[in-house]
């Protein structure tokens, strides 16, 4: 028996005129499904800021020159099964080379609540 929660947390910055692409390619690919909804995300908007090196191809700002963006933090749960499925739907979306995100299992919602999320009736 495996001891790896059964849900996992993407959490991926996106320039903020890039963000609805990414939403719905990742509620398409079965992230943010939570009992009789889908699509579900957390956003929230940020300044993204780098530097692209020598050799990068940047969708936004200039080969050595620090750039800012205003960006958008999406955060969505999906079923640790579907990882690789979410993953890729939110690179192909993704406008940048190499998009900044991480993802972790969620641990510890409790006896009081389901699989997907919800109170259970006592």
């Amino acid at each position: 028996m495996s001891t790896e929660p059964a849900t996992h947390a993407l959490v991926v910055f996106v320039p903020a005129g890039h963000a609805e692409q990414v939403l719905q390619a990742l509620g398409d690919a079965g992230a943010g499904r939570a009992g009789n909804y889908s699509h579900a995300a957390f956003v929230s908007r940020g300044t993204g800021r780098f530097t692209p090196l020598p050799g990068a191809r940047p969708a936004v700002g200039t080969v050595g020159r620090p750039e800012e963006v205003d960006e958008v933090r999406i955060e969505v749960l999906y079923p640790a099964a579907d990882r690789e499925t979410v993953l890729r739907a939110m690179a192909r979306a993704h406008p940048y080379e190499v998009p900044a995100f991480h993802t972790f299992p969620v641990h510890g919602r409790g006896p009081s609540f389901d699989d997907e999320g919800r109170l259970r009736e006592d």
